[in-house]
């Protein structure tokens, strides 16, 4: 048995498509559509879509999108999305010109909200204590 059948044919269209050594994150996700459990193209992008874009963890909070597992940056999702609906794409056959038009079902993500500005809190003033030639009692 020789490498290139260890891996299934989808696996192998998808190592051929990300060979460049700076695409193995591409390929990986490729894979992921490939050894997708879902049995229609639909639910495979659904699929693509759950592991390529998270949504926060805390709620309110959009940076913590990136505590979960997801690429990160908008263009490491979109990145992602296309490389799992490629190995949607060999798995079940649809032709390269359907694959290219599929984008992801996604509203896009809400600029972070700024920082608060807080106004810096104003330093206590020192009691003056009087000079020591100034009597403290009236004459």
């Amino acid at each position: 048995m020789i490498p290139q059948q260890w891996a299934s044919p989808c696996g192998n269209q998808c190592t051929n498509k990300y060979a460049a050594f700076t695409q193995i994150p591409w390929r990986v996700f490729c894979k992921k559509g490939c050894n997708s459990d879902e049995d229609t193209w639909e639910e495979c992008l659904e699929d693509c879509n759950q592991i390529c874009y998270k949504d926060p963890v805390l709620k309110d909070r959009q940076w913590s999108a990136y505590i979960d597992r997801s690429p990160g940056a908008v263009s490491y999702s979109e990145e992602c999305f296309h490389a799992c609906v490629s190995g949607c794409g060999y798995k079940f056959e649809v032709k390269t010109d359907e694959v290219d038009k599929v984008y992801p079902n996604r509203p896009p993500k809400p600029e972070p909200e700024p920082e608060p500005v807080q106004k810096p809190k104003p330093q206590p003033v020192d009691p003056i204590d009087p000079p020591d030639d100034i009597s403290a009692t009236s004459a």
